[in-house]
């Protein structure tokens, strides 16, 4: 992703390079010499032809939404194997391609946010969970059980969770409605293999975020990671918000759920 957004930003500002200089110098001379507009070199006229286009698409996918295709179980029953989402890039402030660096901020993420950022141990790579910890707070989960500030998430069983395609390993899973504090949503959880390697206590860092997978018993997060439990605020992406494919293999052979197109993230 990162060598296709670098690409992007090199062919844009390349071809908009040759158009001005073209226009600038050599296009007058070619007037004034009596040239035609079906003598102008070949990579000016590509450059003047693409140019817009690529302008477009690095504006749109830079500061407006950018899509992404989720390719683990460790956001289910919310996201499957093979959606593809749209991410909003302006929520949390505006960046610079490539770089990442924010130069206007417009907003912070909220607790239950699903986010897709850059882990402090993978930078190269674009993950996506939910923001369970803000700033300042004191994170635990012990047992099946999430707790903030030393008070504990109320649960809801809805059930067996059934999982179709690649997500039917977690057919039996318990399917739970957590509320978490201004955002309940559905969580997966094998309530009788908790896992003492996902048990703790944290307390959020200024300026960093707890970050969890909703299907709890399969999802490498802040709970798992060894060089800091914590997601920087200058790692993320944007905040995912919609649906818009499910289509697990190539051509959507095997797989289509048209039923999740337009399904909002919550």
């Amino acid at each position: 992703m990162k060598w296709f957004e670098l690409g992007l930003v090199v062919l844009t500002f390349a071809t908009g390079l040759i158009w001005l200089v073209d226009r600038l110098f050599f296009a007058k001379r070619r007037a004034a010499a009596g040239g035609l507009l079906d003598e102008e070199p070949v990579i000016v006229d590509y450059s003047r032809a693409f140019f817009p286009v690529l302008a477009l698409v690095l504006v749109l996918r830079s500061f407006v939404a950018e899509p992404y295709k989720i390719p683990s179980s460790s956001m289910m029953p919310n996201l499957l194997i093979g959606d593809f989402i749209l991410v909003n890039k302006f929520t949390y402030g505006l960046r610079l391609p490539v770089n990442n660096h924010k130069f206007l901020a417009l907003g912070e993420p909220a607790r239950g946010d699903v986010v897709v950022f850059k882990p402090p141990h993978a930078p190269d790579q674009n993950w996506i969970k939910r923001v369970i910890g803000l700033p300042g707070d004191r994170i635990g989960f012990h047992g099946d059980t999430l707790y903030i500030n030393g008070e504990a998430v109320q649960y809801e069983n809805l059930g067996e969770f059934i999982g179709q395609g690649r997500g039917a390993e977690m057919t039996g899973a318990s399917l739970l409605l957590e509320k978490l504090p201004g955002r309940e949503h559905q969580v997966l959880e094998w309530l009788d293999r908790a896992n003492p390697a996902g048990q703790g206590e944290w307390t959020v860092p200024a300026g960093q975020y707890f970050v969890m997978g909703d299907n709890r018993d399969n999802s490498e997060d802040s709970r798992f990671w060894t060089q800091t439990h914590f997601l920087p605020e200058e790692n993320l992406r944007g905040r995912a918000f919609l649906i818009w494919l499910n289509c697990e293999g190539w051509f959507c052979k095997g797989s289509f759920d048209p039923s999740r197109i337009g399904t909002a993230i919550k």
